[in-house]
């Protein structure tokens, strides 16, 4: 039962009326955690025992590290006349030794799972590669895994969960099922968002009554996803897949168009499956996080890292980059390198200072380049972008200098669009390793973009790609749709198309959610004989 299919439009609408029509008050959270169950054992059974283990799992834990806080605070207070101030921080750094080791449990528990099934493979075929170059006559043999639907997406979200009650942000849930809903809600377990227990979970467990606005606003932007998924990203595959079955076969022209025209597919693919997850839960009542916020329009690989796959930026943040940037290795290194006589410098002050900043990024990005997949590409993919915001950070003040000294105005708008071409071609060059089949396809496709330029080749190729004339004409004018609702919604940050819409004549409003519904009929890659394609963060 995929996100676009008839099928899923027909559970969605079904849930909502049973959600709003059966009289249950204060409890209609059940309705969702009913429909996400049967949504879950209908996209496959067999993964249910995974995510039953990570609710269960981490509610346990969570009850548990809420004890351990709660009962040192009732016994700090008993004994607060009693006990002196030293007595006092050793109990409390007892304490927070002993939640640090439960949340590390949870942590390495959760995480152990998704990385054995993710990873072993992975690790085990590389090292056997490693034993066969020094003759060692060992492998450790493979196995047959499968990857849980939406494990990364709910065991990031739980994990978060867990550092949040750690961290007294959060109180634990104390309802079994309540956590199991905000674990396994369905518009979000396929591709995310990743949400925040607080942003989330109230939402979730209060009655929402019908809503004709939010059900309006909900369903177009459900449209508006189809629009992106079924117009563009799924016929876009078409050709790209076309390409990565015979890699080795195209030249240098045609693998740089299907780089291009995958920036497209990828943009369209996640962004729309984004929409329609959050379109979906809007119809409920429920606002998920906001992932997208048109990152082409970035003027920096920092920037773009901020727009894009907005909620997995935010948990690497809050739950990875701060601990490593103010742990006490990194402050202490940066210190020592302040009290050095290079640190004495201007550019040894600015370098001791960003340290901490720029080695965690570093790390971040390789988090999420080995988040990606279990391929030494992914590798290639997370280090490009941290090297790269890690030198940015470093050399800032050298970029600085340069536009000073050439009387450049870095607001100029020529210079704005510049910044934005230039992150678009470091954003490109990441995605090479996303569509090459393995790393050594990677660095041989970077040769022949440079050295096997063809146009004539590529045009004779790229016209037995699976896609007529007709095809790429319609993914130019989606590319265009899209192009001026971005512009559209960067002028207007504070509002919405649809509440813009709102606003205007009924019959304007009614023939454009006309038009998008034909469009989709008419245009769309459905129907008899066709294999939709997944969403690419599925694999995630």
């Amino acid at each position: 039962m995929t996100y676009t299919s008839i099928n899923f439009i027909f559970f969605v609408l079904v849930t909502a009326l049973l959600y709003f029509a059966l009289p249950l008050k204060k409890h209609k959270w059940i309705v969702l955690l009913a429909a996400s169950i049967f949504f879950y054992l209908v996209a496959g059974y067999k993964y249910a025992m995974f995510i039953l283990f990570t609710a269960v799992s981490t509610y346990l834990i969570g009850l548990w590290i809420d004890k351990i806080s709660k009962n040192s605070k009732a016994l700090l207070k008993k004994n607060k006349a009693e006990w002196d101030r030293e007595t006092k921080k050793k109990y409390k750094n007892k304490v927070k030794v002993q939640k640090r080791l439960v949340m590390a449990f949870a942590l390495v528990l959760n995480f152990g799972i998704l990385a054995f099934l993710k990873y072993f493979n992975f690790f085990a075929g590389s090292l056997n590669d490693i034993l066969g170059n020094f003759g060692i006559n060992f492998s450790i043999p493979t196995l047959a895994l499968f990857l849980p639907l939406g494990i990364s997406f709910y065991t990031f979200q739980s994990m978060g969960y867990i550092v949040d009650v750690y961290r007294e942000k959060t109180a634990a849930e104390k309802n079994p099922l309540k956590f199991m809903l905000f674990v396994s809600f369905f518009p979000q377990i396929v591709q995310g968002p990743i949400s925040i227990y607080d942003q989330l979970a109230h939402q979730l467990y209060e009655p929402h009554s019908f809503d004709f606005t939010r059900f309006k606003h909900g369903m177009m932007l459900i449209l508006w996803g189809f629009f992106k998924k079924l117009i563009i990203a799924d016929r876009a595959v078409i050709a790209i897949n076309t390409v990565t079955d015979s890699y080795n076969s195209y030249g240098g022209s045609t693998l740089l168009f299907t780089i291009l025209l995958y920036s497209v597919q990828l943009y369209a693919d996640f962004s729309g499956g984004i929409d329609i997850s959050r379109g979906v839960a809007q119809i409920f009542g429920i606002d998920m996080i906001d992932n997208f916020k048109r990152p082409y329009f970035s003027k920096s690989i920092n920037e773009y890292w901020r727009r894009w796959h907005i909620s997995l930026g935010a948990w690497l943040k809050n739950y990875l980059f701060y601990p490593v940037a103010m742990s006490n290795v990194f402050i202490n290194a940066s210190k020592k390198m302040k009290g050095t006589r290079f640190g004495k410098t201007a550019a040894g002050a600015h370098i001791a200072k960003v340290l901490p900043t720029s080695v965690a990024s570093l790390i971040v990005f390789l988090v999420v380049g080995i988040w990606h997949g279990a391929d030494w590409k992914y590798v290639g993919f997370g280090l490009w972008n941290g090297l790269i915001i890690m030198v940015s950070i470093l050399l800032q003040p050298v970029f600085d200098f340069i536009l000073e000294k050439l009387h450049i105005n870095p607001k100029a708008a020529w210079y704005s669009v510049f910044q934005m071409l230039r992150t678009f071609i470091i954003v490109l060059v990441g995605y090479v390793f996303d569509v090459a089949p393995g790393i050594n396809e990677s660095m041989n496709t970077f040769k022949l973009i440079l050295t096997n330029q063809s146009f004539a080749q590529a045009r004779a190729q790229i016209s037995e790609l699976g896609l007529g004339k007709k095809d790429f004409i319609v993914i130019l004018v989606g590319i265009i749709v899209i192009f001026i609702v971005s512009v559209i919604q960067e002028r207007h940050p504070s509002t919405t198309i649809r509440e813009m819409l709102d606003k205007k004549p009924f019959i304007l409003r009614f023939a454009l959610i006309f038009i998008g519904i034909m469009a989709v009929i008419v245009y769309g890659i459905y129907g008899s004989g066709y294999n939709p394609a997944d969403f690419v963060y599925m694999q995630f």
